[in-house]
């Protein structure tokens, strides 16, 4: 091989290196631990409907930046749309709730803020109902939640499956409850 083809070859080589995108990282909210149901209970809390504010229901993880503007992070994804990782990790954090009766629950996010170095909020409005017709009345409450996150992508996803734990630890209070009350925040 002569050195003009060589450097040639070597050239093309380093611009096709360049062209190279950065690999997409996908998160979930649903953690690792795996929550088993409990046997025997015949009662369940089935997710009627959820809704998140279109801004953050994207396939791409959105974060604010300052206090007027979104980023969203074209290699920072959910594994599935928001709306969809939120369903899968509640039912994953409700599988040992056993209401009786069967118990349907629909969630209206209102906020869901992304902050890295500061924290994570989920804001929703939601209802419990009776899957069917008993004398239990409808339940309507409103959860605020924030925990701190680090500066990570990683560290701002944790802190939101902390907060749909704690907002599952609500819901099943409330399912549990007598009283028929919103629960206080954990």
């Amino acid at each position: 091989m002569t050195f003009p083809f060589k450097a040639t070859l070597l050239g093309a080589l380093l611009a096709l290196s360049a062209c190279g995108s950065t690999p997409i990282t996908f998160h979930t909210l649903t953690p690792a631990h795996a929550n088993l149901p409990t046997v025997g209970g015949t009662g369940t809390i089935r997710i009627e409907s959820l809704t998140v504010p279109p801004a953050v229901d994207r396939p791409q993880i959105v974060v604010r930046q300052g206090d007027t503007g979104i980023a969203i992070l074209e290699t920072q994804w959910w594994a599935a749309s928001l709306a969809d990782e939120m369903r899968s990790a509640l039912v994953d954090q409700l599988a040992n709730s056993n209401p009786r009766p069967p118990l349907l629950l629909r969630v209206d996010v209102q906020r869901f803020d992304s902050v890295p170095g500061q924290y994570a909020r989920f804001d929703a409005q939601w209802r419990l109902r009776p899957a069917s017709g008993t004398d239990r009345p409808s339940l309507l409450c409103r959860t605020t939640l924030q925990s701190p996150a680090g500066s990570g992508i990683d560290d701002v996803v944790l802190a939101h499956q902390n907060n749909l734990k704690r907002f599952a630890a609500q819901v099943s209070r409330a399912a549990a409850s007598a009283a028929g009350q919103c629960p206080g925040t954990p």
